[in-house]
C-alpha cells in the first residue's frame, strides 16, 4: 500500500464516520437500542479509546524485516468480516454515560488528522515497539494504521445500524459516498 492510498483511505474513512456521527440527533446519540449493545456515543467513546494507535505509531520503532503490509489482509479478514461479532478488550469497552455528540465528533476529527499528518511525516515500514496486536503480533506503522481505518469501518456500520433501529421510519441511515 502506498502513502496516497492510505491517505485516501483516511479522509474516506474520517468523512463517513463524521457523517454517521451527524445522522444522530442529541438524544438518540445516547439512546440504547431496544436489541440492546452500545450506544451512538458509546461507539463513538469506543473509538476514541481504541485511538492509542496513534501513540502507538509515535512510539519506539525498529525497521522491519518483512513486508511492512503483510498483516493488512489478516487485519481485514477480521474487521471486515461482518458476520463475526467480536469482543473488544476491557481497556476499550466505553463507560454507560452521557455523551455529546459535538464533543466526540471534535475529538475523533482530531484524531484523524493526527493520523492523516503521521501518513505525510513518517515512515511506514518501521515496526512499532510499544503495543502488541492480539494474535498478529507486532505491526508495522502502515499496520496499524490499517487496523483504525478497518476497525472504525465496521463501527460506521454499527452506527448507521443503531440509526436504523432508533428510526425504523427513516429507514437505514444514507449511504455516504
Amino acid at each position: 500500500m502506498e502513502k496516497n492510498e492510505i491517505a485516501s483511505q483516511i479522509k474516506e474513512t474520517c468523512s463517513a464516520l463524521i457523517w454517521a456521527l451527524e445522522g444522530f440527533g442529541e438524544k438518540e446519540f445516547n439512546t440504547v437500542p431496544q436489541q440492546g449493545g452500545w450506544t451512538g456515543g458509546q461507539v463513538a467513546q469506543h473509538l476514541l479509546l481504541s485511538a492509542g494507535v496513534a501513540e502507538a505509531i509515535a512510539g519506539r520503532t525498529e525497521p522491519t524485516s518483512r513486508s511492512p503490509d503483510e498483516r493488512v489482509a489478516a487485519i481485514g479478514a477480521i474487521f471486515l468480516d461482518y458476520t463475526i461479532k467480536l469482543q473488544s478488550p476491557n481497556f476499550i469497552i466505553p463507560a454507560t454515560a452521557i455523551y455529546h455528540k459535538a464533543e466526540m465528533t471534535d475529538k475523533l476529527k482530531t484524531v484523524w488528522t493526527k493520523l492523516g499528518q503521521a501518513v505525510n511525516l513518517l515512515d511506514l515500514s518501521v515496526t512499532c515497539l510499544d503495543a502488541e496486536f492480539p494474535t498478529l503480533g507486532y505491526l508495522t506503522r502502515l499496520e496499524w494504521i490499517v487496523f483504525y481505518i478497518f476497525h472504525t469501518q465496521r463501527h460506521i456500520r454499527q452506527l448507521k445500524n443503531i440509526q436504523g433501529v432508533l428510526s425504523p421510519a427513516a429507514g437505514p441511515a444514507k449511504q455516504h459516498t
